[in-house]
């Protein structure tokens, strides 16, 4: 499975416990460019994690109108694991499932 990681300008040990979830392929975007506007959804991704506090609402936006677009599954989270853990078992359960 691949995610999406949309904020903050280090993920660190994020990393490691998504691949405890099953998330093979892990992709970051900070979010912080200014191209950031011009974000399109690559096409491999199964789960986009846009972390709220690291991140414009603009982005958020076009993050939003591109997962609609590419029926993509997005969720909302604060950078902690601990806000990050339950939504990222839930999704990764759904795409497990899925395949």
């Amino acid at each position: 499975m691949c995610i999406l990681l949309i904020g903050g300008d280090n993920i660190g040990s994020i990393t490691e416990k998504l691949m405890q979830n099953g998330f093979s392929d892990i992709e970051h975007i900070t979010g912080r460019k200014k191209d950031a506007k011009n974000f399109r959804m690559p096409g491999h991704i199964d789960l986009v994690m846009v972390l709220v506090d690291f991140v414009g609402h603009q982005l958020a936006k076009v993050v939003k109108e591109e997962s609609r677009r590419s029926n993509v599954k997005v969720v909302y989270s604060k950078r902690s694991w601990t806000h990050m853990e339950k939504k990222i078992q839930e999704c990764a359960k759904e795409l497990a499932g899925a395949e």
